[in-house]
This record gives structure tokens, C-alpha cells and sequence, in this order.
């Protein structure tokens, strides 16, 4: 099964698909968590998207689009995957089309930009080995200390309200029209993110037929 997340930042897009990943052992892939790595690495690539994630901006298709093609070509992707974070706009949507990538699912979880601007000032992640907290919903066991590998546990840079914003209105402008996009291949499967983390999984799991 090849499926689609969307939905606004913050909005569970990752710890959804990390949840459905497990029960049809197809792997989760994040264009966020590759390009972190990479400016972890310090590659050229890593400090291009690291100023434009910074500004809250988005990476060049020119850069995603052949890097999601080649992960998703590796010999774990037969049975299926999830993209996390990709498309992020009908050109790329577009483009995942023209390289014979197709879906059989499109997620969209739903979540107002209020609740989007609490989830993410109260997300700690940890730089170390990338596993992700709340404040609020999934605190560590330990305060500020990651629980897999005991590291620190931070606030990103860009989780700021004001940087939050801006990714908003980036998300309505260029991301949100991916909905009618995939709406008019009967693909989408709206999912309202307002119960607990498991409730949203269940929905999931019964509008995939799983």
C-alpha cells in the first residue's frame, strides 16, 4: 500500500505514520528527517535547506523530488511506504505522477492553526537520535532527557510562534490545494485530529481497510 500524509506542521503527520508504518511494515519515509540529516552532516545540500528551514521556507523540488524517486526505488519500498512532508505543492505532486509514482491512499489529517501553534511550541525533539516529545501530550519519563538514548532534549529553532505562523501560510497557499488535487482522483481520506493519538490510528487503520 502507498500512501500520502497531509496535513498542516504539527499536526501528527509523523507519529501517524510512524503507527500505521509499524502495522503494514512499510517504512515511513520523512523528507524531514532526511534533509535534518543532512544538515547534521553538514553537506551542501544540509546548509541550503537548513537556512530555508530556518526562514521556514520550502526545499526546491529540484532537490526533493529525485531524492524521495531514489528512496522510494530501495528494495524495503516493494511492499509499499508512507511519504511524510512530500508533496508539498501540485508541481511536486505533479512530478511524483510524471516519474510513476502513484498512491493508493491520501491521508489528511485535520487540525485548526490554533492547536497547530500549541503542538509545536511544546515539541522537544532530540538532535541525537531525531525521536520526538511534547511537553504536554508525550512528555519523556525523565524531563528534558530523551528516553531511547538519554541525550538532551531541545526546542527546534523553527518552532517558534512566529516562524509557525509563517509555515502556516505557506501550508494554506501552497500545500492545502493538494487536497482537491487528489479529492478529483478519489484518493483523499480526511481524518479530524481532535482525540487522542490512538482514536486518530484507529480511524486511519478503518478507512485504509485495515
Amino acid at each position: 500500500m502507498k500512501l500520502i500524509f497531509l496535513g498542516p506542521p504539527g499536526a501528527g503527520k509523523g507519529t501517524q505514520a510512524a503507527l500505521v508504518s509499524e502495522k503494514l511494515r512499510i517504512p515511513t519515509i520523512s523528507t524531514g528527517d532526511m534533509l535534518r540529516a543532512a544538515v547534521k552532516e553538514g553537506t551542501e545540500l544540509g546548509k541550503k535547506a537548513k537556512a530555508l528551514i530556518d526562514a521556514g521556507q520550502l526545499v526546491p523540488d529540484e532537490v526533493i523530488i529525485p531524492m524521495v524517486a531514489e528512496r522510494v526505488s530501495q528494495p524495503d519500498c516493494r511492499e509499499g511506504f508512507i511519504l511524510d512532508g512530500v508533496p508539498r505543492t501540485i508541481a511536486q505532486a505533479q512530478a511524483l505522477e510524471d516519474t510513476g509514482i502513484h498512491f493508493d491512499h491520501v491521508i489528511s489529517i485535520e487540525v485548526s492553526d490554533d492547536e497547530v501553534a500549541r503542538r509545536i511550541m511544546g515539541r522537544r525533539v532530540c538532535l541525537d537520535c531525531g525521536a520526538t516529545y511534547h511537553v504536554e501530550v508525550q512528555p519523556p519519563t525523565k524531563e528534558g532527557i530523551c528516553d531511547r538514548c538519554g541525550s538532551e532534549l531541545v526546542q527546534r529553532k523553527d518552532d517558534t510562534e512566529e516562524t509557525i505562523r509563517s509555515r502556516l501560510a505557506v501550508y494554506h497557499k501552497e500545500t492545502e490545494p493538494l487536497k482537491a488535487f487528489y479529492d478529483q482522483r478519489g484518493l483523499l481520506r480526511r481524518i479530524e485530529n481532535t482525540g487522542s493519538i490512538e482514536s486518530v490510528d484507529r480511524a486511519i487503520l478503518s478507512v485504509l481497510g485495515v
